[in-house]
């Protein structure tokens, strides 16, 4: 009993650590009519009023900007939305003539770090014009709150932000609470992509979800691919190692793990020495559940929950 009370408090500070508990640098400003934040390229993005019409080029900016009631504020969307209201709007790439965007007249572009970073010339082409454009991406799990905070103040939104990211934290908590009943901790295997065997690395934002969800990972050794990387190699002999100390076998599905299945994990050459293999416990998880910073990684957290200890959601 101790030890389980010992492991929710440990939970329950690390929630808490997450929701921002703790001193922090304010994400931004709203003074004098002018709204100012500083966003993921540690540039300062100005504007005189809340964001009226909105282009996003990345589907968590969308689906984030939805949630927040944001839809008639939207004017356009990325290629690779998934939210049917997203569907339903202009589409535009930055692979594209940039010119499209310009037409629409924007007050905001939302994107990526890594848009202007591989197509400098687009976004140049949009300051230019005097269209602001802002770079976020949380990195981290625990950089969630503060992204969206400034997504929030750049669009007027903040109490819609506060009441969802309460909400968020709340389901954390509850799914902390239930598996903090689990008789022992599970060892857990979380697989990236089939290629060389891929896992999560410890502090991504899969590695966080599977740590709230209650699994101990047993690639907690695996080192990145490369500097900020979410993804470690680890291979078939190094996993092997492992086969009897793994409870549990999880793979994401998704555009870094396509068509993956239990019965193809189950098929691979020596994976019959895995424990979980053997128990039936291989699961997939859709990927946009525990890599894609929306308010869904909430659900995510809790599906992983309920795989890895099913026995204490029986009640629900």
């Amino acid at each position: 009993m101790k030890s389980k009370a010992v492991y929710l408090i440990a939970v329950v500070l690390l929630i808490m650590a997450l929701a921002g508990c703790g001193v922090s640098k304010p994400a931004a400003t709203v003074s004098e009519g002018e709204i100012k934040i500083t966003d993921d390229l540690n540039q300062t993005i100005v504007l005189k009023q809340p964001a009226q019409r909105i282009i996003s080029l990345y589907s968590a900016h969308t689906e984030n900007l939805l949630a927040l009631g944001l839809e008639a504020e939207i004017i356009g969307v990325s290629p690779a939305e998934s939210d049917p209201a997203a569907k339903r709007k202009p589409v535009f790439d930055y692979r594209a003539d940039p010119e499209k965007i310009l037409a629409a007249q924007p007050d905001l572009v939302i994107i990526r770090p890594f848009i202007k970073q591989s197509h400098p010339d687009f976004v140049k082409t949009l300051e230019q014009a005097n269209i602001k454009v802002v770079c976020l991406y949380p990195e981290k799990f625990d950089d969630f709150d503060s992204y969206i905070k400034k997504l929030a103040i750049l669009t007027g939104k903040e109490q819609q932000a506060a009441d969802k990211l309460a909400a968020f934290h709340a389901k954390l908590q509850q799914v902390a609470e239930r598996t903090a009943k689990a008789q022992q901790k599970k060892q857990v295997y979380f697989e990236a992509t089939a290629t060389e065997y891929r896992t999560i690395t410890p502090d991504s934002m899969p590695g966080t979800v599977l740590t709230l969800a209650g699994g101990l990972n047993v690639a907690a050794d695996a080192q990145p691919l490369k500097a900020a990387s979410s993804i470690a190699a680890y291979g078939s002999e190094r996993l092997l190692m492992k086969a009897e100390t793994i409870d549990v076998f999880l793979a994401q599905r998704g555009p870094m793990n396509p068509g993956i299945t239990p019965d193809s994990i189950k098929q691979r050459p020596g994976f019959d020495k895995i424990k979980a293999v053997r128990e039936g416990k291989v699961y997939i998880i859709d990927e946009n559940l525990v890599s894609s910073p929306t308010f869904r990684l909430a659900e995510g957290v809790e599906q992983l929950a309920r795989l890895i200890y099913p026995e204490v959601f029986v009640s629900q």
